[in-house]
């Protein structure tokens, strides 16, 4: 039944489209309406507005924050094409939806891929072996905080920000249940430094991924902000340096075992990377296309695993596996952590499915023409310099994924440099506040009691200090850029 339906398609889409066959002429494309005065305007920014109040109150609501985001997506293009079908032609607005929606797919492929080789090699234990090794080699808490900092600056920079938070964290809070002081400094630090190890690589986190992904900026144009995003890290760190406790915990030992294949997991990530960097840089392809390419790797590899498994375990010969066969033993297969699939579902497709709805959302609000008069007065009437600085503070309360979108939806005419200051400070402006990017709210889970919100605004003037400062060394090693 299956072949049949494919050939059926297959032979569909050669076929000439209907209105070309009858030697019609295809419908003249009207300009781009304007919707702000309208109905459909107001009634899609009243709706997004609601569903980004809706997603805010996420914890005090219980009510998941992709759910009103994808409801408010889904009327915001139907008010647009409504709209647009009314004045007799909607294929402006059907290519607009597209467009949005393309790039949220090729978003969409790259974070499934990666969080999927992150959460193999949890499988296989590999973040739990190197918290092992820190808790058991008795360091100091001081040299502790600069060693879990220094560690997910870089790790940061390849992995997301909340895996490579909770994992430095829960090094902090196992080496330090005798001293919450401790704790608390440490949970900050670790979000300072995860969220500028972040902004310096396009993998980082997924406002750079936007921009690299959007063409805003080549591969290696990031790493210029690595020594700004360096002094966002140190500046407050060592001020929090001299409030540490100057004594040793008391060291704790676990053998932790890796998975069998994880080493070659780790070489295979590393491969994805490089072919995401390759098909972009040299093929002028999508990194997404290199990252599946890369998740055909990790799935020849599993399979493998499976293949070469010793034990007694039940395979299912291809008959069986297309027409269905004894799932109770099929499941002793996959209960082996073998299967890939398995990773693919625990992303995290709440995050995942909110993004899509801010990204169509948004798209709608720049279509309907409401970001244009936001981008003029932005980089029109006030500076560049000032805008992406007052846009980077406000991520201290705003997704800076969601903020970036916005910006790239805007389109202003900004030099590399801009680009580069906006990348620096979209990243960093989520460490001013403990609710300002997803490693700190992650951290207070995790540190309950112990890192607080409180805790966090005490050093707010630290870390609003290593803001301004990474902005000026940015100015002074990057000044060809603008």
């Amino acid at each position: 039944m299956y072949g049949g339906l494919s050939l059926f398609v297959c032979f569909a889409c050669l076929l000439p489209e209907s209105g070309l066959a009858a030697g019609t002429e295809p419908a003249a494309v009207l300009p781009p309406l304007d919707l702000r005065n309208g109905w459909a305007g107001h009634l899609s920014l009243l709706v997004m507005v609601a569903a980004y109040v809706a997603a805010m109150f996420e914890e005090a609501t219980e009510l998941r924050k992709s759910k009103p985001m994808l409801l408010a997506a889904a009327l915001v293009w139907f008010f647009v094409v409504l709209a647009y079908q009314q004045q007799g032609n909607d294929l402006l607005a059907v290519t607009a939806f597209k467009t949005n929606l393309q790039a949220y797919m090729e978003l969409l492929l790259f974070i499934m891929v990666s969080m999927t080789y992150l959460n193999a090699m949890e499988d296989m234990h590999i973040f739990s072996a190197l918290k092992a090794w820190l808790v058991s080699r008795h360091f100091s808490y001081r040299q502790l905080f600069w060693i879990t900092g220094l560690l997910v600056f870089f790790i940061s920079s390849v992995v997301n920000g909340l895996t490579a938070g909770l994992l430095m964290g829960a090094v902090v809070v196992a080496v330090g249940k005798q001293s919450p002081r401790f704790v608390s400094l440490g949970c900050i630090n670790i979000i300072v430094a995860t969220n500028a190890g972040g902004s310096f690589s396009p993998l980082g986190g997924i406002s750079t991924l936007f921009v690299w992904q959007h063409g805003m900026l080549d591969f290696t144009e990031f790493f210029k902000l690595f020594l700004p995003c360096m002094v966002n890290f140190l500046v407050p760190a060592l001020a929090m340096h001299f409030a540490l406790p100057t004594d040793k915990p008391a060291a704790a030992h676990e053998t932790v075992k890796l998975g069998r294949g994880a080493k070659t997991v780790m070489f295979l990530f590393a491969v994805t990377i490089a072919l995401a960097v390759g098909f972009d840089m040299a093929l002028k392809l999508p990194a997404a296309a290199g990252m599946m390419s890369g998740l055909a790797l990790l799935q020849f590899f599993y399979f493998y695993l499976q293949k070469s498994a010793r034990g007694n375990q039940y395979q299912k010969s291809e008959f069986e596996l297309f027409f269905g066969g004894n799932d109770m033993k099929w499941s002793r297969l996959e209960a082996n952590g073998h299967d890939i699939f398995e990773k693919i579902a625990r992303l995290d497709w709440d995050t995942l499915l909110f993004f899509y709805g801010a990204m169509m959302g948004i798209g709608g609000l720049g279509f309907i023409g409401y970001l244009d008069g936001v981008s003029h007065f932005l980089y029109g009437q006030l500076s560049p310099t000032l805008a992406n600085i007052l846009i980077g503070l406000s991520s201290a309360f705003v997704d800076n994924g969601t903020l970036m979108f916005a910006v790239l939806t805007m389109h202003p005419d900004i030099p590399p440099g801009q680009w580069l200051l906006l990348t620096l400070t979209l990243g960093v402006g989520g460490s001013l506040l403990a609710i300002g990017s997803a490693p700190g709210i992650g951290l207070m889970g995790q540190a309950k009691g112990q890192y607080t919100f409180t805790a966090h605004m005490k050093w707010f003037p630290a870390i609003l200090l290593g803001y301004f400062a990474s902005i000026g060394v940015h100015f002074l090693v990057n000044a060809g850029s603008f």
